[in-house]
């Protein structure tokens, strides 16, 4: 605040500013709202919202983002239909910044306004604000035409971690779109409900290998049903090198010692990433059958590779 409108804030003397035909007295003054953290800097910042140059409405967005509560996403849910996209964009861009459940009350009836853009944002600022009534929207948003839509409705229905949810869940985890999918598999992996670890394993089995990468690495977080180590095993020979290391890493947080023997037999891959992680899971799991494996890729010619054997056969005795 200091050197703009000197050291005390004058709100009288800013919203006078704000009314100047000067454009930089006027930015001068929108900068000095956001600087002050005084409630009564909101109204006016709202009415900043309405300058004719869509530089300073910009401007006046990304202040807005400072403050929480219902009137800041009151003026936020205004700008964010402003015909400027750039001045839309930093709306949205402050809605995903507020912190206060009461804002969902302004923005629950925006998620089926006819703009896509404004649902997608709405969403993703709902899903900061964690509010059980916001659930029905999302889920019937899992029906949006728009796959951007559809991912943020996931988001919400995965911050709010009910265990009603898990059906609209599983829906998502089917979806036509990757993102969508991916975004449901993410979202389970936090859920305890029973059966999200099955719907999790079971898109271990998806055709784009991005969404099996994150099915992979759910698995290891999940907590929700079955372990998924025999699926996880399964898939320790996937095509892709990205799904078999998190598979691996899964495997050792899980600590299935059952699959340490098949996992051992990474340690000769062609990626050194795929070797380094399983020397590491070996390392978790201890299991001294592996230690042939690990003592002939002691020599490897990565100098990570051979840190974790070295590590994990220390582990083994």
């Amino acid at each position: 605040m200091a050197g703009i409108f000197e050291d005390v804030v004058d709100i009288g003397e800013i919203a006078a500013t704000l009314r100047s035909n000067d454009t930089g007295e006027r930015r001068v003054a929108i900068l000095a709202l956001a600087d002050s953290g005084l409630p009564e800097a909101i109204p006016l910042l709202s009415t900043a919202l309405n300058d004719q140059d869509a530089a300073l409405r910009q401007q006046a967005a990304i202040a807005l983002g400072a403050f929480d509560g219902i009137e800041a996403a009151t003026a936020l849910a205004k700008a964010i239909v402003d015909s400027d996209r750039t001045v839309a964009a930093a709306a949205a861009e402050s809605l995903a910044e507020l912190k206060d459940p009461n804002a969902a009350e302004v923005l629950l009836p925006l998620v089926r306004h006819v703009s896509p853009f404004v649902r997608e944002s709405v969403l993703r600022a709902l899903k900061e604000l964690r509010r059980p009534e916001a659930l029905k929207e999302a889920v019937d948003a899992l029906n949006d035409p728009v796959a951007s839509v559809r991912e943020q409705a996931v988001g919400v229905i995965g911050f709010l971690k009910l265990e009603e949810s898990v059906p609209a869940l599983r829906s998502a985890a089917s979806d036509s779109d990757t993102r969508v999918r991916r975004a449901a598999i993410n979202a389970l992996a936090f859920s305890q409900a029973r059966g999200s670890s099955e719907i999790i394993a079971a898109a271990l089995g998806d055709e784009d290998w991005t969404v099996r990468e994150s099915a992979a690495e759910a698995l290891g977080r999940s907590s929700g049903g079955i372990s998924g180590g025999d699926a996880l095993i399964g898939h320790l020979d996937d095509e892709y090198w990205q799904v078999r290391l998190k598979a691996i890493r899964s495997l050792a947080a899980l600590k299935v010692r059952a699959a340490a023997l098949t996992v051992a037999r990474s340690l000769v891959h062609e990626q050194p990433n795929i070797r380094k992680e399983a020397a590491a899971a070996l390392g978790e799991l201890r299991v001294s059958e592996t230690r042939a494996y690990l003592e002939r890729a002691a020599d490897d010619i990565d100098a990570d590779v051979r840190k974790n054997v070295k590590w994990a056969l220390a582990q083994l005795d």
